[in-house]
């Protein structure tokens, strides 16, 4: 008797996936490429009719084109929400572009202004005897100086970001940690030049020193220990509590977790954000202007007597005005990307060698 009900029971028509909707037709791979080659095309006829002389407007109406032309495509050819989808993969790659294609022309602009000064002697040499209208001179004693006070700046703001980062994630409770975390905020966003004149007030005329690259160091040093505090605490809140539970079960302080497990756990993280903080304060121009005041001379000794940096050298060069003082300060930001680049790498290789390994 049940199997004659199942057998007069109407059978429902079934509803292919196509029907649905939910997959169509498909746009072939290569059709991101073509469509974002004829967005360019369109975008430069456009330009030559309307007499657009900015090649900036030529790609924004080519990024919106190519937007428009995806989406109109998927959705006739695919379905809308496939369309919705591809929209907003182009949106992603359109704001990519937008992002790297300044930072390519700044890194060509330099390349290509900076390879004509830039030469042995010009790293070898200081300005000591060349005018600044001549040919000739070098970078020698604005590159000691730079390494001397950043040297100095990470020595001072590394050690005490690091233990308020620590504090802070894995001690910091209450009233304390909460006006600690306040004033690091605060630090983050004061200008440079407001850290030099705290320092002038109190280094230089309060206690009577006078210039020198330590004192720009305590001022750069100012500017960077709120990055890496910042970094540091992210960093090691990303650490995960089985790790520091499994070392506190098994008797070890937490002062020794902290070294043993917590910090070598969160070290690439740190390193990147220390090298992050050391990037920030390398291009800084107006401490050293006030504490070190630059200097012509090759100054070994960051405690005693004017120095020169690598930001104020290019400052420098570029206020003078001649050809030659122009070529000099593109070489020397050229050096100076160079060096960023360099304390970059050396980080990441530091980090990736001293974190913890993974396989067995």
């Amino acid at each position: 008797m049940s199997h004659a009900i199942q057998d007069q029971r109407p059978v429902r028509p079934h509803r292919s996936t196509a029907d649905s909707g939910l997959t169509r037709g498909g746009l072939p791979r290569w059709a991101p490429l073509g469509i974002g080659a004829a967005s360019a095309a369109l975008g430069i006829v456009i330009g030559l009719v309307f007499d657009l002389h900015s090649k900036v407007q030529w790609g924004l109406i080519a990024a919106l084109l190519f937007i428009a032309i995806t989406y109109t495509a998927s959705a006739v050819v695919e379905n809308r929400r496939q369309a919705k989808d591809r929209v907003a993969t182009s949106l992603i790659w359109v704001c990519f572009l937008l992002a790297v294609i300044p930072l390519l022309s700044l890194i060509w602009t330099t390349v290509s202004r900076g390879v004509k000064a830039l030469n042995a002697d010009f790293l070898s040499h200081s300005m000591n005897g060349v005018t600044s209208f001549e040919q000739g001179g070098g970078v020698y004693h604005a590159l000691l100086g730079t390494i001397e006070q950043v040297a100095l700046a990470t020595l001072i703001a590394a050690p005490i970001g690091l233990l308020t980062a620590v504090y802070l994630v894995e001690y910091g409770k209450g009233r304390l940690a909460k006006a600690v975390t306040f004033f690091v905020d605060v630090m983050t966003g004061i200008p440079s030049i407001v850290a030099g004149l705290f320092i002038l007030t109190t280094w230089n005329l309060m206690l009577g020193f006078g210039p020198s690259g330590f004192a720009g160091a305590m001022a750069l040093s100012i500017l960077m220990m709120p990055v890496v505090v910042r970094s540091t605490e992210e960093m090691l809140k990303l650490v995960p509590n089985e790790l520091r539970e499994a070392a506190l079960a098994l008797g070890v302080p937490k002062w020794r977790m902290i070294l043993k497990v917590v910090l070598p756990t969160a070290i690439g993280g740190i390193a990147t954000g220390l090298m992050l903080a050391v990037a920030r304060i390398a291009g800084e121009t107006a401490p050293i202007m006030l504490l070190v005041f630059g200097s012509q001379l090759i100054n070994g000794n960051p405690f005693e007597g004017a120095q020169s940096s690598l930001p104020l050298y290019i400052w420098e060069q570029y206020k003078v005005g001649s050809d030659a003082s122009y070529d000099r300060a593109w070489a020397a930001a050229l050096v100076l990307i160079a060096f960023v680049m360099i304390l970059n790498l050396v980080a990441r290789g530091i980090a990736r060698w001293k974190a913890p390994k993974t396989g067995r």
